[in-house]
């Protein structure tokens, strides 16, 4: 297969400015598992369907595999520090960090500024990921700032 080196690859959809999630689940022994993901995209409006992509070796990739449901929390602007904790290989992410569950159990982040509860589909492999697909079944939204990724880096929009 070709195609361009990684590092141009990643300086063209760095200029691509993405929300942050956390993705949130419960793995095979029913442990609360988070990562964040800024690979997420909408599908379908009918049905509601989203995509979040995850690499092939990233603990979350079985959890979500054998999971039923999950949730996207979308960070807040001023939840940056999440994002990095989520990210990091953290022997438990969640230690210390506010939470509640759905009624499926999945943690739902304390001060996002949305939470989008999925029921997953189906999923595909890409390339060293795979994609998942989740059928919106509920969530919440506020009005604050989002935190956004782009170049590398953390910034956010003002307003709301």
């Amino acid at each position: 297969m070709h195609g361009v080196e990684p590092a141009l690859f990643r300086q063209l959809l760095g200029r691509f400015a993405t929300g942050v999630t956390v993705l949130t689940a419960r793995d095979a022994a029913g442990q609360p598992i988070g990562m964040t993901a800024s690979s997420v995209a909408s599908v379908s409006l009918h049905p509601p369907l989203l995509l979040v992509s995850v690499s092939r070796e990233h603990d979350m990739h079985a959890a979500l595999h054998a999971a039923r449901h999950f949730v996207l929390n979308v960070l807040a602007a001023d939840q940056e520090a999440l994002s990095r904790r989520f990210a990091a290989d953290h022997p438990d992410r969640f230690l210390g960090v506010g939470y509640r569950e759905n009624k499926h159990g999945v943690p739902i982040l304390d001060g996002v500024l949305a939470s989008i509860e999925c029921e997953r589909q189906d999923e595909a492999a890409g390339g060293d990921h795979t994609v998942f697909f989740g059928l919106v079944i509920g969530g919440s939204v506020t009005d604050r700032s989002p935190l956004l990724y782009y170049r590398g880096g953390y910034a956010s929009l003002r307003g709301g």
